[in-house]
């Protein structure tokens, strides 16, 4: 991809929620191509990095990383510097005003952090940094857009999942108004967020797939074995790759393993870690599944590739989590596709956009272990029609989910961040003023 830099001088604050994140290549990816196309970044966390494998594209970063105090008590000084440079500035009562009607609403210790979390950016940013873009519309960009009406910064914000269904109404209705602009990464995504958005701005939020870097990837294997799922010595190999969330519908998956014909021979791996891996773990001991399942833990990208490679299928049957929780479409999807691996998921969520039923991989209903079974076993059984859906699923994600396409979309908007845009040819009245 080829794009001119950002304008000499001109640089962008990107705030994720933490960083680095194995369970967030597609934030990395982002960044590292934004970053090769001239863009000039500096990274701001809420979070310190829990994972002990880092991605060898977050090692190629070059963007210099800042983190805010995690919890406000860790770092007082930096919180009391924020307040005490705060109370000379005029932006200050328009704040205080938002978040005071925020607090109302949303009565949480946690809103408290983000106003202290937001007080020690606004003093900490380089002056010369007058626009932040923001991974996530719950918390980054409650911070985000504190530090920036207290600053008179601009910001834009990047959109994904769980932050679009969990969040409430009137906040990401109030978040997509303060913004100059948004994208999100998949069109049911953008459907919601654009019923949320200023009738004077139909464009304000636009659609822009991830995608993926595809030089991160090898090409796939020649030719895997024709497994059958009839010899013990060659079982067929199910991979998963997802954090052990509700979410990720993995009770579901051990409930369809446990249905499957006796005599069936097969092989289970899981890459990721999350909260309910014990749970899990108990699960499929319960139901005598423990010696065909490996749990591998968290990855780095080279040795989830490999993985990719050596399996027969991928399945990640997808569903809605805790308190409205949901994928969009999981970059984790396109990576196994990128190695010719048939996709088995749910017809969920943004999973569609990418999983054609009968032509990318097969689409089981949500939370319906005895469908998913039998999508299973037919996979297991029929080595020709997994060869044929994977390969079907290479070629798309070749050619209709093209990340500098993505890039390009962010970058362009990054250029100018003074004027809000049009998206998809519905052209946006003035720039927005951050709201209060």
């Amino acid at each position: 991809m080829t794009a001119a830099p950002t304008p000499e001088g001109r640089r962008i604050a990107v705030v994720v929620k933490g960083y680095p994140r194995l369970s967030e290549t597609f934030i990395a990816q982002e960044i590292l191509g934004l970053e090769r196309a001239g863009a000039s970044l500096e990274i701001w966390a809420l979070r310190r990095p829990t994972d002990k494998a880092v991605h060898a594209l977050n090692r190629a970063i070059a963007a210099p990383v800042r983190y805010l105090p995690e919890y406000l008590y860790q770092e007082p000084l930096r919180v009391l510097r924020g307040a005490w440079a705060a109370w000379r500035r005029p932006e200050l009562g328009a704040l205080l005003r938002v978040f005071w009607r925020d607090l109302l609403r949303d009565p949480t210790p946690n809103r408290g952090r983000r106003l202290g979390q937001a007080l020690a950016m606004a003093r900490e940013l380089d002056p010369e940094i007058r626009h932040v873009h923001v991974h996530y519309l719950h918390t980054p960009a409650s911070v985000v857009r504190y530090a920036c009406l207290l600053s008179g910064r601009t910001f834009s914000f990047s959109a994904h999942a769980k932050d679009i269904w969990t969040t409430p109404d009137w906040e990401k209705r109030e978040k997509i108004e303060a913004a100059r602009w948004g994208v999100t990464c998949t069109r049911m995504g953008l459907d919601e967020l654009r019923r949320l958005s200023p009738p004077s701005a139909p464009g304000r939020v636009s659609l822009a797939y991830h995608g993926l870097d595809l030089g991160r990837f090898p090409p796939p294997p020649a030719r895997r074995p024709d497994r059958t799922g009839a010899d013990p010595a060659s079982p067929v190999v199910i991979l998963s790759v997802g954090r052990a969330v509700a979410k990720k519908g993995y009770a579901d998956l051990l409930a369809a393993l446990a249905l499957l014909p006796p005599g069936l021979s097969w092989r289970f791996v899981h890459i990721g870690s999350g909260e309910l891996r014990e749970a899990l773990r108990r699960q499929a001991e319960a139901a005598g599944l423990s010696d065909r399942i490996a749990w591998r833990g968290g990855l780095a990208q080279d040795a989830v590739i490999a993985a990719m490679r050596d399996a027969d299928l991928f399945a990640l049957p997808c569903r809605e989590g805790d308190h409205g929780d949901r994928d969009g479409l999981p970059n984790v999807i396109m990576e196994a596709a990128t190695q010719a691996l048939p996709i088995l998921s749910t017809d969920f969520a943004g999973v569609p956009e990418f999983v054609e039923a009968g032509v990318t991989g097969l689409l089981t209903p949500p939370g319906d272990p005895v469908a998913l079974a039998a999508a299973l076993e037919r996979l297991i059984r029929d080595p020709a029609l997994r060869r044929r859906l994977g390969q079907a699923a290479a070629a798309k994600v070749r050619t209709a989910f093209s990340f500098d396409a993505g890039v390009r979309h962010v970058l362009d908007r990054l250029q100018d961040p003074e004027t809000a845009g049009a998206a998809e040819g519905a052209p946006d009245a003035a720039p927005a003023r951050v709201a209060v």
